[in-house]
């Protein structure tokens, strides 16, 4: 069932423009498909499904034809340059502060990069605290949010 759900989800993004998961959604109920919101969100990501403007700027869904790598890299650095001010550490501790509001999705960014020896995070409204294992660990991604957040000149703060 699930592959043949995929599949069709695969074709319904390639012959027409579907813009939200609603849309998905009704058009998957077309086709005599019963199923919930959260499967087709599984199933977005699992698909690497991303959103992009066509060429009349309309949005919708197409297969990203990316590596899943890139697309974390690219979402990690976009995410940090507009949300995250600054990184600082004491200890094995390490703290970002962002733009009111921003934290809590740099944190999750921050998270999926699966940074050795992060222990833990946590997000508030504009910082998030990074626990990791040994004081040169914090050190050493507290220097590499610096660079990221440094060689963007876009970034105006």
């Amino acid at each position: 069932m699930k592959k043949k759900r995929q599949k069709l989800i695969l074709q319904l993004i390639a012959e027409s423009v579907i813009g939200t998961q609603e849309d998905l959604l009704l058009r998957l109920r077309e086709a005599g498909l019963d199923v919930t919101q959260a499967t087709i969100s599984r199933d977005i990501k699992e698909l690497r499904i991303v959103k992009l403007m066509d060429e009349s700027g309309q949005y919708r869904y197409a297969v990203s034809d990316k590596p899943e790598e890139e697309n974390l890299e690219f979402k990690f650095r976009s995410i940090f340059v507009h949300s995250v001010k600054s990184a600082d550490y004491a200890g094995n501790a390490l703290v970002l502060h962002c733009y009111t509001g921003m934290a809590q999705a740099a944190c999750a960014a921050f998270d999926s990069m699966h940074w050795e020896g992060l222990v833990g995070s946590l997000a508030g409204d504009d910082t998030i605290f990074a626990l990791f294992r040994t004081p040169q660990q914090a050190v050493q991604i507290s220097h590499a949010i610096q660079s990221i957040l440094e060689e963007e000149p876009s970034k105006g703060v």
